[in-house]
């Protein structure tokens, strides 16, 4: 049996090459245009572990596991992205293979009539249903479900994406079904024929010949019109996102881009161009599934911040002005124009749009990048985010009007200074809100206790601990965070510290992880860490079960920043105190307190920890434990006022720990 290439002759071959060749002249173009607009940003940092980044990338592609480990009960989309992803991929051999190679070189008849031919037809066949499911699931849900994360996304866009998905599948199988009945291979190879083309044969006894070659020109003419509208639309991401799942930020997760502030000549991002290629990676990579929109607290709170309209906006931006760029023209301002200043402000930095992600696109380092030229260039800050960064400029701490000392907390349990003894095991690295915040001072005291009671050998330094410098990095003041880095990490040598130990997530982040880059290099561990470890090696006794339902919330900064998730329920357990609530681990919903909001003025009806206070109070508990003194400050304000007023305490869980053993101030 001739093929439908074959049996037009050489004009056959001439159009199959002609229009083949036209389809990728239009991919190739649009590519190389793209790269030239990923051009026009910044080098970034290198990428090192190629070969595990190139692993992982396979995985997360090539495996799906970018989806997989995103399905639910409650959001089935990934498992029908799955269907989708792996029929293309099969799709994509089989056309090289049979299509490319067996038609357009008039190869078919020997690279058909054998069983590998016959069982990756059966592959196909079992995937093109399975396709058309997913895709008919898909525009279901999009045009009539409509749930909340795709409002606004009925465009005629995703339309033209789904109809191709959902018609290229059907005209395989047909032109499958027409090629059996004509007795085209698999045919005569002897194994089963292909159980969906086998059915469908039955309805091409007649006319066979005419309709293969009707339905090869229409499939093949679909999957080209598909290749040359990749660049133009949502289908792009499945060119961006291996590269940028390769690329993406490797753990420890959130470590801010240190600024060389000798040799920039800016700081921050107020234009396109002042993003890294990375980051303009992102914007390609963005397939507008609005996982990322119902992640986020903010936009969750009511709030303008919306980080899928943020990189949306941001890729329109670049695909507007790049073309004028790239022949020397103004680039133009970004912040307020493309992001708004309110958008910037709202971001609590806690992952959740990151961690959701399942192309590895990061909006928050571009909302920092922003913040950092707002308060470094723009001037242009919020009246509480300026007063922050004057307090903590004058004082090292970001609390004004604070009465209490660096070492008032400690009175009478007999804590050395490292000014008046070296003598010590580990650094207990207090923090300010620990050392200043009057409900705070409770967690420090209860900490020392707990240390004491174990016999660890610990000190603090005092009056000469600063602030870590988490606070003014996340509201974008770099020279300032960088400043008071230098001074701690000049203090901590000076005295020999190797171990430190805190109470407070964003001084575990900043002193484990951001602190290096500039010469600090210190063990660091969480006091949850350290109190699971006490218990496991028996220093720490606890016994007895506890009478109250205790809730374990997940701090941003030490779970999903860290996948700190088992140290501070060990500790729970062992107090016979754990109850968990719906959104935790690394799904858990931020307290509002993070990237420098401790400090904001918000709203009472948009604050991000009532709505985690309305989850807490309907999980029905007595106390709410946390392992973050802004977690607990921002989750015991809310559970005291407004709607969701309620009798529920919060509690760290050294309090909660100190109580069980005995040692706590009460007793």
């Amino acid at each position: 049996m001739m093929s439908p290439v074959s049996e037009l002759g050489a004009a056959g071959y001439a159009i199959f090459w002609g229009v083949t060749l036209f389809a990728l002249g239009i991919f190739g173009f649009r590519v190389f245009q793209l790269w030239r607009y990923l051009s026009l940003g910044r080098k970034g940092a290198g990428a090192g572990h190629l070969a595990g980044r190139a692993l992982a990338a396979a995985g997360h592609f090539f495996g799906q596991w970018c989806q997989l480990k995103r399905f639910s009960p409650r959001d089935r989309a990934a498992l029908g992205h799955v269907f989708l992803a792996w029929g293309f991929f099969l799709f994509a051999l089989y056309y090289l293979l049979f299509v490319i190679i067996g038609e357009g070189f008039g190869i078919s008849t020997a690279i058909e009539n054998n069983s590998f031919y016959a069982y990756y037809s059966w592959v196909v066949d079992i995937a093109a249903p399975l396709v058309i499911i997913a895709a008919a699931w898909a525009m279901l849900r999009r045009y009539v479900v409509r749930p909340p994360r795709l409002k606004g996304q009925q465009t005629w866009e995703a339309m033209l994406i789904l109809v191709t998905v959902l018609v290229h599948p059907m005209t395989h199988l047909f032109k499958m079904a027409s090629g059996l009945a004509l007795g085209a291979p698999p045919v005569g190879l002897g194994i089963a024929l292909p159980p969906v083309s086998a059915w469908l044969s039955s309805f091409f006894a007649g006319g066979a010949a005419s309709w293969h070659s009707f339905f090869f020109w229409t499939h093949w003419g679909f999957i080209l019109f598909v290749l040359g509208i990749i660049g133009y639309t949502r289908y792009l991401h499945m060119v961006a996102a291996p590269f940028n799942i390769f690329l993406r930020e490797l753990p420890p997760k959130g470590v801010l881009s240190p600024i060389n502030l000798e040799s920039a000549g800016s700081f921050g991002a107020s234009r396109i161009t002042d993003f890294t290629r990375k980051q303009l990676l992102d914007l390609y990579a963005c397939v507008v599934c609005g996982r990322c929109q119902d992640a986020c607290p903010a936009y969750a709170s009511g709030k303008v911040l919306n980080p899928e309209a943020v990189v949306q906006n941001l890729k329109k931006h670049l695909l507007k002005v790049a073309p004028g760029l790239l022949k020397g023209n103004k680039t133009p301002p970004i912040i307020g124009e493309v992001v708004s200043e309110e958008a910037i402000w709202d971001c609590t930095t806690c992952l959740a749009c990151q961690e959701i992600c399942p192309l590895a696109v990061e909006p928050v380092p571009k909302l920092v990048d922003m913040r950092r030229h707002l308060a470094m260039e723009g001037g242009r800050l919020p009246e509480p985010v300026r007063g922050t960064l004057r307090s903590l400029e004058a004082r090292a701490h970001p609390y004004r009007g604070t009465a209490a000392t660096r070492t008032t907390w400690a009175e009478g349990l007999g804590v050395k200074t490292l000014s008046e003894s070296r003598d010590i095991d580990m650094l207990y690295w207090v923090g300010c809100s620990a050392a200043l915040d009057s409900r705070n001072i409770r967690v420090a005291r209860a900490l020392a206790r707990i240390m004491k009671a174990a016999g660890v050998n610990f000190g603090i330094l005092g009056d000469e601990e600063l602030c870590c410098g988490d606070p003014a990095r996340r509201l974008g003041d770099e020279y300032l965070f960088q400043t008071i880095c230098r001074r701690n990490i000049g203090v901590l040598q000076g005295y020999g510290v190797r171990s430190i130990v805190t109470a407070c997530p964003h001084c575990f982040h900043s002193l484990k992880h951001e602190y290096p880059p500039f010469g600090g290099n210190f063990e660091v561990v969480h006091h949850t860490q350290l109190m699971a470890g006490l218990i496991r090696g028996g220093r720490l006794k606890i016994s007895g079960a506890g009478a109250q339902r205790v809730a374990y919330h997940d701090a941003c900064y030490l779970g999903r920043y860290h996948g700190i998730y088992e140290a501070p329920r060990e500790v729970l357990r062992a107090c016979g105190m754990l109850v968990e609530l719906p959104r935790r681990r690394k799904n858990s919903f931020c307290c509002g307190g993070g990237g420098g909001h401790m400090w904001l003025e918000e709203a009472p009806e948009k604050r991000v920890s009532a709505r985690r206070a309305e989850e807490i109070v309907r999980a029905g508990v007595d106390t709410v434990a946390t392992a973050c003194p802004y977690c607990l400050t921002m989750l015991e304000e809310a559970l005291k006022t407004g709607a969701t007023e309620s009798p529920i305490k919060v509690m760290d869980v050294a309090e909660i720990a100190a109580a069980a053993l005995g040692v706590d101030d009460v007793t």
